[in-house]
Parts: C-alpha cells; structure tokens; sequence
C-alpha cells in the first residue's frame, strides 16, 4: 500500500540530496521515478534539482503532473514541497490513494518567522509518514529554525518567501534564532 510522506528539516538537513538518493535506489533497481518541484523554485535552473553537496538531477514541475499520465512510476518525489498549494497537496494524496504510488515530499516545515509554509501546514496534517531530518545550529544543538540574515543579523520581517539558500538563510536552534544570535556567521554578511 502506497504512502504519503514528508521529510522536513531546516536549510541544510539534506533534503535535496535525500530526494536524489532516493531516485537514485529505485531508478537502480529498474524502477521509473518522477522528480518534481514547484515552478517557482528556479535558483538551480528551471527543471534542475541540486544539492548544496552537488548532487543534481532532472524534475519536472509539479504544475504539469496533474496533465501527466503517472500509471507508470513507481514513486514520485517532491523537492521544495514547502512551496506546494493546498490544492497540490491534495493532488498527492490522490495519487497515493487512488493510483497506488507513493510520493515522497522533501522540504522546509517553517519560514525564517517560524509559521508553516502553505504546503507544509497540509503536508503535516495528510502525510501517513512525517520524518525529520536533523541538521545542527553553530552552538551544535539540533537547528529547527530558518533564520533570514541580513547584514549579520536576523531578520523577521518580510515576505515569506524570499529565494536565496546559504546567501540569505542560517540555521539555527530555538533558543538561538529566537535570540537572532548567527554566533560566528555574524561577520560573513550573509544577505548583503
């Protein structure tokens, strides 16, 4: 039986990377997967996935599957899934329940303010499978937050979203993002 899953963590948990590895083992093994991410997700290329370690792959977007004959993947991955509507959410579910094909979601589960992004919000009620993946804040605590730095300091003002990646966010745990304390980051004036 197929399911949905969410693997969540901050900047630099290895979502990305996870995402490839994981379309790696099945494609190994003779199996088609779909690699997808938002449209709007375009720092890497419009229908490129790349990690921060380098590792990169072909996608479609996720705005064309729902015109796609899916029947035959074996399982379909979501990069940036943070991005993702109410509606593409509910999309996925469909295909896990109706077309038994698991989909496997990768992204963030909050912003640099700590609130859900949409995707994540309905990703986190409807996944049959939630699992984090742990990356560490400077201090060495495990980081849950995505602080937005700009010009050494910690910003939580803004638009919710704001592309950037390692020019623009930090992670960090709790007690140092709700402190805007970046520790040795400070001086490398991350968002100028």
């Amino acid at each position: 039986m197929a399911k949905l899953y969410f693997r969540y963590g901050a900047m630099g948990s290895s979502k990305t990377a996870n995402a490839i590895m994981v379309q790696y083992n099945y494609e190994e093994r003779g199996q088609r997967v779909l690699m997808v991410k938002p449209e709007m997700e375009n720092r890497d290329g419009a229908r490129t996935v790349m990690s921060r370690c380098g590792l990169k792959t072909e996608c479609s977007f996720m705005e064309e599957i729902m015109e796609m004959d899916l029947s035959g993947y074996a399982c379909i991955i979501v990069d940036e899934a943070q991005f993702l509507t109410k509606a593409q959410v509910e999309y996925l579910v469909r295909i896990v329940d109706e077309m038994d094909i698991p989909v496997i979601c990768y992204g963030l589960r909050s912003d640099f303010q700590g609130n859900f992004f949409e995707g994540s919000h309905w990703l986190m009620a409807w996944a049959d499978t939630i699992e984090e993946l742990k990356t560490i804040c400077w201090c060495g605590r495990k980081a849950t937050c995505n602080a937005r730095v700009f010009d050494g300091r910690v910003v939580k003002e803004g638009d919710q979203i704001l592309l950037g990646g390692n020019s623009q966010y930090i992670s960090l745990c709790r007690r140092h993002w709700v402190k805007g304390d970046v520790g040795p980051f400070r001086d490398l004036h991350l968002g100028d």
